[in-house]
């Protein structure tokens, strides 16, 4: 086996947990594929009659396509962190004890997010949970720790190294899904976040942050692991930590969209 598949399957290993888990191990051999039947052509002329032999799976399948190309990420060398943290600062001191929508009432603390502020790399998630809640940090619960095993673990990227955020920063009750106009009243936080930092790719984790994110309506299936933009950032959308939790199954189809983004910073797996 050449030594960069060998590479990438212990990376996408570290990433799952497991050779085992991924179905790299135990894999059963093909079977045999039966023989084409004989179809019938009939030409548009009557006395015309054309056997030909067709091969199912061209007649079930279009040509493959050529795959994408990746974007670009942009060139960041003059940012300054300094003015990156009091940009941050600021925006914090901004939302200040918010009560602009409902969720204050239940909420226990604002979650404005957290990493560095230079980051090359930027997630944004959904809302925070209840360990979120309490702590007023993002991502430290079960997803949390899984989220820093997909960067520390597969992507090999140290997760103070990036910066981590929500499209919302306070918990919805009983973490429901944030609703439209709790959206539209964090939005301009989350923006003014975004180009503080000023990334070179965002992840977008989930549903919600995709969605907003890659500005579509699309279930998250159809549109994950295909690059959309946002202020000429390149931005993934994956599935996110929690789903993840549940799905465990999933991890390989989250892996093969966090190598593109590897593959965009210009730090390939292999």
């Amino acid at each position: 086996m050449d030594d960069s598949v060998v590479r990438d399957v212990v990376a996408m290993g570290k990433f799952l947990g497991s050779l085992d888990g991924i179905g790299v191990l135990g894999v059963a051999p093909a079977r045999a594929k039966a023989k084409a039947p004989v179809r019938l052509a009939v030409s548009a002329d009557p006395a015309g009659v054309e056997v030909r032999a067709r091969s199912a799976d061209a007649a079930r399948s279009p040509a493959a396509s050529p795959p994408l190309a990746l974007p670009s990420a942009p060139v960041r060398s003059d940012r300054d962190a300094a003015a990156a943290e009091l940009s941050l600062t600021a925006i914090r001191d901004e939302i200040g004890d918010c009560k602009r929508c409902r969720l204050c009432e239940g909420r226990n603390k604002i979650v404005f997010g957290q990493g560095n502020p230079v980051a090359d790399l930027m997630f944004v998630g959904e809302a925070p949970g209840a360990d979120e809640d309490a702590q007023g940090l993002a991502f430290v619960g079960r997803a949390g720790q899984l989220l820093t095993d997909m960067v520390e673990k597969g992507m090999r990227i140290q997760r103070s190294d990036v910066f981590i955020a929500n499209v919302i920063k306070c918990r919805p009750p009983g973490n429901r899904p944030p609703e439209n106009d709790e959206i539209t009243t964090c939005q301009p936080f989350l923006e003014a976040q975004i180009k503080a930092v000023r990334p070179r790719v965002i992840v977008a984790l989930g549903a919600t942050a995709g969605k907003f994110m890659a500005k579509t309506g699309d279930p998250i299936a159809r549109f994950r692991g295909r690059f959309a933009s946002w202020d000429d950032i390149p931005v993934m959308p994956t599935y996110h930590p929690a789903y993840l939790l549940r799905t465990p199954s999933a991890k390989k189809t989250v892996w093969e969209d966090l190598k593109l983004v590897m593959d965009v910073l210009g730090t390939p797996a292999d």
